[in-house]
Parts: structure tokens; C-alpha cells; sequence
């Protein structure tokens, strides 16, 4: 009976990765979206892989190989893959499973050889770009990029990579352009629309990026990545019902999903959370000035622009950062200084203020965590939080690692929709580097 439920789970994607004749690439792309979409296709496929194990044909080390890296078992597709007869299909997917692994060099290599077996120039070569990517090698990928620029304009998985090329490199107004091209092109081009929505989410655009997420589960109703992050964003609007029934989607299908599951505990928490109308109003008028945007202030382009680059967006934003730190900002010089305090004094308030009211220690006397420097002045972004945990320690204005891990668990979990598991989230990469939270004796 076990067996039957089995098959039928993987008849059910029309697709058998062990049939007499090796599916086509869309189609082997296709059978990955479905494996992925449920746990119990995952479980069925894994299965249906272990049944054809012992088999040792060099077409069965083809589709073993493919089918262990959609089960993300990269170290052993590669094995298999080796073993498998030279095609096309074999060193894309080697290039894959390498590229998995960050053995950025060997995946460069593999792509090549498929070349020589009638692999797509124009896949082939964005798929290089996507390598050379995520090895950081930016200018090599800019290099492929051009060698197929005629396809600008024509091709929604060119603009896609173009998008993602432009986002590592900081320059997001493009990214987002290039997303929008690409589904111009491509309607229903799943990539872009994930990305360019987390691009304006990132970026404080959230009706745009819940709008974007929306319709990306309208047409793929599991993707599990769009699916949170909706729900995040609800939460933050304390659209509570509806942050629910998008993790509720998630758990339907993933029901052992612990990021779903811990998440659902936070949003039914937050419903719970005592109100007190009176208090928030009084923090309201409180903050009604310390909101205001610094867009409405006149500033020179470079004060403007590095306040941008700090993520200070208004004057409280201002007023949680000292003079030292904005001047050892580069390109921000004594000129600039003397403009923010020219907006500051008129209102009674200057920098590092907010820190003064809160009688917090001076960071010379605050107990250095123990850590190599350098890790400790690298960007909060190298850590790769979850849209959430990142939106948390903005609002915290905290821009290096060395930032977060002065802080204490109480200090993040004070933040608004900062919960449980944002915090172990933060706990877990830190003690992936070495570090941890400050902790009071």
C-alpha cells in the first residue's frame, strides 16, 4: 500500500527521472519544482531513488546524479555524475552540484564541456554568469554578461542575471529595473518576481513587495520563500489573520517546516500581546518629530547620500549615532557634520543623543566581545538573516557585526515584532562565526 501512495506521488508530476530516455531539461526543471513542493513528493522521490540504488548502468548514474542534487545530496551526485557516459546533461548538472559546494572554478569548467555536447550558448552562459556571481568575481560575470548582450531586450533570464549581478554590486534601482524587464518579457518569470519583490521589501517599498509576493502565490500556491516573507510583512502590519494563513500554506505542505512552525508560535503571540492605547499614544506624539523623514531637510548630495548608505532615514535615526561614527563614515567630512547639527540644535537635540537618555556606556567602556576585528567591522548583510531579522536590526540602527553582538538578547527582543525566532536565528550564525550576544553579569 506504502509503495502504491509512492508512485502514484510521482506519477502525479508526469515526469520519471528513470525512464528508458532521460527527460528534456524543462522537463527535469519541472520534476524539481514538484519534488520540492510538498514533503511527501520529497519523501516519494527520495524513495523512488533509493529503489534504483543497486543499479549501476551509466544511464542510471546519469539520473541518480540529477536526482541527488535536486535532493541536495551534492557531494554524491557528483560521484555518480563522474560515472555517468559525457553528455550535455551530465556537466550541466555537475557544473550544479559544484557550484553548490563553491568549487566555483570546477563548476566554470563543467559548464565549458557541455558546450561541447550541444548545451545552450545563451543558458550555458548565464548559468556561468550565476557562477562567477556567487564566487564574487564580478568583473568575469560582467564579461559573460556582454558576450551575450545581443539577447537584451529579448530574453527575460538575461535581465534576471542582470538584476542580480546589479544587486551584489549595490546598485538596487537598476536591479529593480532589470526584474521589471524581465517579466515584461516573461509574465510569469518566477525568479524575477521573487527577487524584484524582497528588492522593494528590503528597500521599505512594502505594498509593493507584498503586492509582487501576492502574485507569486497565486501562480506557484507552495513557494515557500514568497510565502514567509508575506508573512512577515503582514505581521509587521499587524494583519495578523493573514500573516497565518500564508504560514498555515506553508505548513500544509512542509508540515515539518521549523521556521513555519516557530514563526506561527511568534504571530499568535503577537496577537495576544496586552495593548496599551493610552501609552502608545503618548509614544506617538513622543516620536511625531523624531519620524520625520530627512528628505525634508535641505542637504548637500553627499551628506544626502551618505546618510542613505548608513540607512539614517529620519531624525531619530540621527540621534543613535555619535559625531565619531558618522565621521568615520567615508566621505563624511567636518562640511557635513556642521550641516546635521544645523538641523539638530534648532530642536533642542544633538547626535548620540538617544544614547545619553538611555544612560547607556560609553563604547570605549562597553566590554569588547571577543572575536577577530575583522570579522567584527564586516556588514550585518555578509550574515544572510532572514528578511525579518534583518528588518529588526535596521530599525536598531546596527550596520556591523560588531554592532549586533554588543547587544543584548533582551536589547533585540525589545524591538518590535522581533521574536523568538529571530533571535535564534541571530544566535545560531553568530556561533557559526565564533560569536555570540553581549550577556550582563
Amino acid at each position: 500500500m506504502r509503495e502504491q501512495i509512492i508512485m502514484k506521488s510521482i506519477a502525479e508530476s508526469g515526469i520519471d527521472l528513470f525512464a528508458e530516455e532521460l527527460p528534456s531539461m524543462d522537463k527535469i526543471k519541472k520534476l524539481c519544482e514538484f519534488v520540492h513542493s510538498s514533503e511527501r513528493n520529497l519523501l516519494a522521490f527520495r524513495e523512488q531513488l533509493e529503489a534504483n540504488m543497486p543499479k549501476t548502468s551509466q544511464k542510471t548514474f546519469l539520473a541518480m546524479g540529477i536526482g541527488l542534487f535536486i535532493l541536495g545530496r551534492n557531494d554524491e551526485a557528483i560521484q555518480k555524475l563522474e560515472k555517468a557516459k559525457d553528455c550535455m546533461e551530465k556537466f550541466i548538472y555537475l557544473a550544479f552540484a559544484l557550484r553548490k559546494l563553491r568549487r566555483f572554478s570546477e563548476a566554470i569548467n563543467s559548464l565549458q564541456k557541455s558546450l561541447d555536447y550541444q548545451a545552450d550558448t545563451l543558458s550555458t552562459t548565464l548559468e556561468k554568469v550565476a557562477t562567477y556571481r556567487q564566487a564574487s568575481n564580478f568583473d568575469a560575470a560582467a564579461k559573460e554578461l556582454k558576450s551575450c548582450a545581443n539577447f537584451e531586450n529579448v530574453s527575460a533570464e538575461y535581465h534576471c542575471q542582470l538584476g542580480r549581478l546589479q544587486e551584489v554590486q549595490g546598485l538596487y534601482e537598476q536591479a529593480a529595473d532589470s526584474y521589471k524587464k524581465a517579466l515584461e518579457l516573461s509574465p510569469n518569470h518566477q525568479k524575477a518576481f521573487f527577487h524584484l519583490a524582497y528588492r522593494c521589501d528590503l528597500s521599505g517599498d512594502e505594498e509593493a513587495a507584498v503586492d509582487y509576493y501576492k502574485q507569486i502565490i497565486s501562480t506557484s500556491p507552495v513557494y515557500v520563500s514568497a510565502l514567509v516573507n508575506l508573512a512577515v510583512l503582514y505581521e509587521d502590519m499587524n494583519e495578523f489573520d493573514k500573516a497565518c494563513l500564508c504560514i498555515d500554506k506553508v505548513l500544509e505542505h512542509h508540515p515539518n517546516h521549523q521556521r513555519a512552525a516557530m514563526f506561527k508560535k511568534d504571530i499568535e503571540s503577537s496577537k495576544t500581546m496586552f495593548y496599551d492605547e493610552e501609552k502608545e499614544k503618548r509614544k506617538d506624539r513622543k516620536n511625531q518629530i523624531l519620524e520625520t523623514p530627512i528628505s525634508d531637510f535641505e542637504l548637500s548630495v553627499r551628506s544626502r547620500n551618505c546618510l542613505k548608505k548608513m540607512n539614517i532615514q529620519t531624525l531619530g535615526d540621527l540621534l543613535r549615532i555619535t559625531e565619531a561614527e558618522l565621521l568615520s563614515y567615508k566621505n563624511f567630512g567636518e562640511t557635513s557634520l556642521r550641516e546635521i547639527k544645523t538641523i539638530l540644535e534648532p530642536r533642542g537635540m544633538h547626535l548620540g543623543m538617544s544614547f545619553e537618555e538611555k544612560q547607556l556606556p560609553h563604547p570605549e567602556t562597553v566590554e569588547r566581545p571577543v572575536g577577530d576585528d575583522g570579522i567584527l567591522s564586516k556588514s550585518i548583510d555578509d550574515l544572510q538573516l532572514s528578511v525579518r531579522s534583518r528588518k529588526c536590526v535596521q530599525k536598531l540602527n546596527m550596520h556591523t557585526i560588531g554592532d549586533l553582538v554588543r547587544k543584548t538578547e533582551a536589547e533585540l527582543l525589545g524591538c518590535k515584532n522581533f521574536g523568538v525566532t529571530s533571535l535564534n536565528e541571530i544566535k545560531k550564525v553568530l556561533n557559526n562565526i565564533g560569536l555570540s550576544l553581549r550577556t550582563l553579569e
